[in-house]
């Protein structure tokens, strides 16, 4: 008999459930209290009454735990400087969608090596987010693959579901289902209305296949996330981050009877790619808002220690510390001195 099954499947190495994660890495009632806290001042900010802005700050990745916790400490003593006025999250990018190949991030490679200890990975992501919760800074990821929630979302404040997923139905599904406010970014190309579709589409009851927490496969089913929104971060014809594009994505945004909530993603397409060029976008969409659009509720910035990126080849010890190993970033400076600029202009 000719094999019909498994034909390109190596093997299978059994995880842990995401409850003997959780219980591993346990989070606290202290912790707790403040993850629903910030969801909540995030949602009052999308969508409710809060005049603060938002900004979603920090490494394009996670791929050094101690380099990202410094990073953190030093956010943290900003944000306390500006907070009346700016609401920080911290960015904990562990899953990297490629275009075409490269490092997937910490979870799934937490070595840097290609050895894709799946279950480090995971216990990193979690004692990650529950540290950056112990210093006191909201968190915020970006979600691909659908059974990572249940490891991990009762640590996340906000999330994302990005350019290259935000037409999958699978994450229009898993989206229905979590806790926290989600952001759906418009598609590579530069389509506003995938996104808009999916903003829809997760807000309603939804029944899928997927695992509970102690790993099983299950049918669920969701009561649909009412705290969706939209994230423009440009696309294949260019930048969609000025006030006629504002303009423009509110329009749909008002004939699909969703609210007028936007967030601009100062990265990516919106800067060509150039970490330098996200500090004129953000600056440009500042602006705007100040100017009297207040749709524009947050912003998005790619910021670590230091600026720009390195490649991941070889010895990972070779690395240099503080540095990306995917997007460039701007540097820890050029990020404080942008975020105490717009401080001041929202006085």
């Amino acid at each position: 008999m000719h094999p019909v099954f498994d034909i390109n499947v190596r093997q299978y190495q059994p995880l842990p459930t995401p409850i003997d994660i959780r219980q591993s890495i346990p989070t606290t009632d202290e912790a707790s209290e403040r993850v629903s806290l910030w969801r909540n001042q995030i949602v009052d900010i999308l969508f409710g009454s809060s005049s603060r802005l938002l900004v979603i700050v920090g490494p394009c990745s996670i791929h050094d735990p101690i380099a990202g916790l410094e990073y953190a400490r030093r956010l943290k003593a900003l944000s306390d400087r500006i907070d009346d006025r700016i609401m920080i999250v911290m960015r904990a990018y562990f899953e990297k969608p490629r275009t075409s190949v490269g490092w997937k991030g910490l979870i799934m490679d937490p070595n840097l090596d290609g050895s894709c200890s799946l279950d480090l990975g995971l216990r990193k992501a979690r004692s990650f987010l529950r540290d950056l919760i112990d210093i006191g800074l909201p968190t915020a990821t970006e979600l691909l693959d659908p059974i990572t929630p249940q490891y991990i979302a009762d640590l996340i404040c906000w999330s994302a579901v990005g350019a290259r997923t935000t037409e999958s139905q699978i994450h229009r599904q898993m989206a229905s289902g979590l806790s926290m406010p989600m952001g759906f970014k418009n598609t590579t190309s530069g389509n506003i209305e995938a996104a808009i579709n999916a903003i829809k589409a997760a807000s309603q009851p939804m029944t899928f296949m997927g695992i509970n927490v102690a790993g099983q496969a299950s049918e669920i089913s969701t009561n649909g996330n009412p705290f969706c929104h939209i994230i423009l971060r440009g696309g294949d014809s260019g930048p969609n981050y000025s006030a006629a594009d504002i303009e423009s994505c509110l329009k749909k945004l008002s004939a699909a009877n969703l609210p007028a909530s936007i967030t601009i993603d100062c990265s990516h397409a919106n800067s060509g790619k150039e970490a330098d060029a996200q500090p004129m976008v953000f600056r440009e969409v500042l602006s705007t808002r100040t100017s009297g659009n207040s749709a524009i509720k947050a912003l998005m910035l790619e910021s670590n220690l230091f600026e720009g990126s390195q490649s991941l080849k070889g010895n990972p010890s070779t690395l240099r510390y503080g540095v990306s190993i995917t997007d460039a970033c701007l540097g820890w400076e050029s990020t404080e001195q942008l975020l105490i600029d717009a401080y001041q202009k929202l006085a």
